[in-house]
């Protein structure tokens, strides 16, 4: 065998040898693998609190498990969270949307009492969310309003909105029954719970608009640098007010299956921290409140990370204030593992103690 004379270069490694250590470093920095890592996790702390957690069957003509259960309540969440993707896209933020929910349960209530064919309060829901969405966007965008106090103006008044809407008719927390509405919230449609029909029709519809369109490059030239986008003709004002009338109507609709899910409006604890589960959804999800970009997929990852989470404390019988406290320690760890600081202090850890 001959050996390499001095002041020989060694011999390359084999590019595949090579490519490994780089695609593994690639595939680390991707900004769903600790989305999907930590959503995994979490399905599997559930299997081993509950066996048979993955488990599905039919029951009274309609799928039931533990999963179907976190695609089933994570909806409306989702739909949420979609309309706050779009609104941080722009480097914005929407804390109304716990308020929207309460203020568009009062109004579907009120008009069923009132006798409205329930396809017109149906319409009107959506129109009350867009109308949010519309003050909202007004303040941001023509009065130039920061948005975390614009949007905290309908925060604050919103749910006494509700309360008000309520006593218009001698209600405090009126019940009331819509075959159409409940069918859209409790409803299903084969096997298949109506809410993921409809659920999947809006998560569709927005991809269409943000990735098939120039709408989506538009929000995220506007979050990115507004006046350069202004400069490059994009009507900065236009495209911001599109963002919070999408907010908007997406938060009508997770208000409309919420409102017909419980039968009745209760603008005190309807949608209650709805605000924060979509910002933390959409921050797990790899976005940033910096603005600039959207990432519906990581979305909808971020907010079944949440939904498991909050299903994984309730089977395993823990109080229910628990779910809070863990949730925040949950998502603090995920988000640790997506800073590129954490994970560089971490290598440069292991790399001393090696050394």
């Amino acid at each position: 065998m001959s050996t390499p004379t001095p002041g020989t270069p060694a011999s390359p490694k084999p590019a595949a040898e090579q490519a490994q250590p780089s695609a593994l470093k690639a595939l680390l920095r991707h900004r769903l693998v600790w989305p999907i890592l930590a959503l995994v996790l979490v399905l599997i702390v559930d299997a081993i609190i509950s066996p048979g957690f993955f488990q599905i069957r039919i029951v009274q003509g309609r799928l039931f498990g533990n999963l179907i259960d976190i695609l089933y309540r994570g909806m409306p969440p989702a739909m949420i969270a979609l309309g706050m993707a779009v609104v941080i896209s722009t480097k914005g933020i929407d804390l109304s949307v716990g308020s929207i929910i309460a203020v568009t349960g009062a109004v579907m209530a009120w008009r069923i009492h009132e006798g409205d064919s329930h396809y017109v309060i149906l319409l009107t829901a959506l129109c009350v969310g867009l109308a949010c969405g519309l003050w909202n966007g007004f303040l941001v965008s023509v009065l130039e309003i920061q948005p975390i106090i614009a949007t905290l103006i309908l925060m604050v008044s919103g749910r006494g909105i509700g309360l008000m809407i309520n006593l218009l008719y001698g209600g405090t927390n009126p019940s009331f029954t819509s075959p159409l509405l409940q069918g859209l919230s409790t409803g299903n449609l084969g096997l298949v719970p109506t809410r993921l029909v409809v659920g999947a029709v809006m998560i569709v519809l927005v991809w269409l608009l943000v990735r098939r369109t120039a709408f989506g490059l538009f929000l995220e030239s506007v979050g990115g640098n507004a006046k350069s986008a202004w400069l490059s003709g994009v009507s900065s004002r236009l495209i911001l007010l599109s963002a919070y009338l999408i907010s908007g109507l997406m938060t009508a609709v997770a208000a409309i299956i919420l409102t017909a899910d419980t039968h009745t409006s209760d603008p005190v604890t309807s949608g209650l921290y709805s605000e924060l589960d979509a910002i933390l959804a959409v921050v797990i999800g790899g976005g940033s409140l910096a603005g600039g970009r959207i990432y519906l997929d990581g979305t909808i990852i971020g907010v079944l990370v949440i939904q498991a989470l909050t299903t994984s404390i309730l089977t395993s019988g823990l109080p229910p204030e628990y779910n809070l406290v863990v949730k925040a320690v949950v998502v603090l760890i995920v988000l640790l593992l997506q800073s590129a600081n954490t994970r560089a202090a971490v290598v440069s850890l292991l790399a001393r103690r090696k050394g």
